[in-house]
C-alpha cells in the first residue's frame, strides 16, 4: 500500500526540535538526547503534533514504520514527560471531581470568552480563523478519543462507545462530524484538505490537540482523557448555540450553521451519558480514577483557557490570530 503518499505535507519548522523531527521523518539527521524547548511553545508543540500525527494519517512522503521507531517514540516520550510535568504544575486543580464537574456546568450571566465575542461582534474573517485552527482537531473529530475504548470496560465502554457512533455518524459517512466541519470550511471558503492549516495553526492550539492525542495513547491517563471528553461534550452544547448564530448573523452559510446546531442537540444528550454513564462507570470500576479525571477537565481548561486569550487578545486588537495568512475566500461550488 501506499498510504505514505497521500497525507497531508510535511510543515516548516518552528525551531531546532521541530526541524531535527522533521528532518528525521524524511531520512535525514539525528534526534536530539534531551528535551529543553518551551513546554508550551511552537517548537515543542510542533514536534509533538508531527510525532502523534503518524498515528493518524502521517505524512506524504513520510514511510509507515516511523510509526513504531524506538529512536522517535524515545524522544516523544521525553516532550511528553515535559509536557504533562508543565501541565501538572500550572493547571489550577479543583478539590474534588465533583467541584471539576460543578464549574463546567456553571454557564457565567455574563461570558467574555470566544465564543461570546464572535456570538456578539465576531466578523467573518474572523469565523474563518476559529474554523482554520480548530479543522486541526475537528477534521479528525472522535479520533483522539477512540483510543481510549480498549482501555475502558463495562459500564464506561458501553457508553463511551454509544458517544463515539454518534460523533462517526451513526453509520452514515456523511453525517460523521468531520465531514460536516468539511462541509463548514467549505461554505466559509477555506480549503478542507485535512492538514491544510497546520503551519497557521498557533502553538496554543496545538497544544489544545495534542493533550487528546497525549491523554488518549497512554493506557495510565485514560481516566484523564474521560475527564477531557466530559469537559468537551459539556461546555459544547451552549458554545456551540452562540456559534450557530454567529454563523447566521454572518451569513456564513447554511452547512456553517448546520455543524454548530447538530451540536446543540447531539451534545446535551452526549453529556449526559458522559457524566452518568462514562464517569459514573469508571468510577464505580475504579473509584481512585477521581483525581485523574478531574485532572483531564482542569488540564483541558487550561489549555482552552491559553488558547481564547491568545486569539482575544489578536483579534481585539485587529490582528489575525494565525502564523500564516488566509488565502482569499474561494468561490462556493455547488
Amino acid at each position: 500500500m501506499n498510504d505514505h503518499l497521500r497525507g497531508p505535507q510535511l510543515p516548516p519548522a518552528r525551531g531546532q526540535l521541530s526541524e531535527a523531527v522533521a528532518a528525521y521523518l524524511r531520512g535525514a539527521g539525528r534526534l536530539p538526547r534531551t528535551v529543553t524547548a518551551d513546554p508550551y511553545g511552537d517548537d515543542l508543540q510542533l514536534a509533538l503534533y508531527l510525532c502523534y500525527e503518524l498515528h493518524y494519517r502521517g505524512f506524504a512522503g513520510v514511510e509507515p514504520r516511523y510509526e513504531w521507531d524506538p529512536e522517535l517514540l524515545r524522544l516523544r516520550g521525553a516532550m511528553e514527560d515535559r509536557f504533562l510535568t508543565a501541565l501538572r504544575a500550572d493547571a489550577p486543580g479543583h478539590d474534588s471531581l465533583d467541584d471539576a464537574l460543578g464549574a463546567l456546568l456553571v454557564e457565567p450571566a455574563e461570558g467574555t470568552g470566544v465564543t461570546h465575542f464572535l456570538c456578539g461582534e465576531g466578523e467573518l474573517w474572523h469565523l474563518r480563523e476559529y474554523a482554520a485552527q480548530r479543522s486541526l482537531y475537528h477534521l479528525k473529530e472522535a479520533d483522539p478519543h477512540a483510543w481510549v475504548l480498549p482501555r475502558l470496560w463495562g459500564r464506561a465502554k458501553a457508553a463511551m462507545a454509544a458517544v463515539e457512533f454518534d460523533e462517526f455518524g451513526g453509520g452514515r459517512a456523511e453525517r460523521m462530524h468531520a465531514r460536516l466541519f468539511a462541509d463548514l470550511m467549505a461554505d466559509l471558503g477555506l480549503d478542507t484538505g485535512y492538514g491544510r492549516y497546520l503551519d497557521a495553526g498557533c502553538a496554543e492550539m496545538l497544544a489544545v490537540v495534542n493533550l487528546m492525542s497525549l491523554f488518549g495513547l497512554h493506557r495510565e491517563l485514560r481516566a484523564a482523557l474521560v475527564g477531557h471528553f466530559a469537559d468537551v461534550e459539556i461546555t459544547s452544547s451552549p458554545g456551540s448555540r452562540r456559534l450557530a448564530e454567529a454563523m447566521r448573523r454572518t451569513g456564513a452559510g447554511p452547512a456553517a450553521e448546520f455543524f454548530y446546531d447538530e451540536h446543540v442537540e447531539a451534545d446535551a444528550v452526549h453529556e449526559q451519558v458522559v457524566r452518568h454513564e462514562v464517569i459514573g462507570g469508571l468510577l464505580e470500576e475504579e473509584p481512585e480514577s477521581a483525581g485523574d479525571i478531574a485532572f483531564g477537565i482542569d488540564a483541558t481548561e487550561f489549555l482552552e483557557g491559553r488558547l481564547a486569550r491568545r486569539l482575544l487578545t489578536e483579534w481585539r486588537a485587529g490582528r489575525s490570530s494565525l502564523r500564516t495568512p488566509l488565502a482569499p475566500e474561494m468561490a462556493h461550488t455547488s
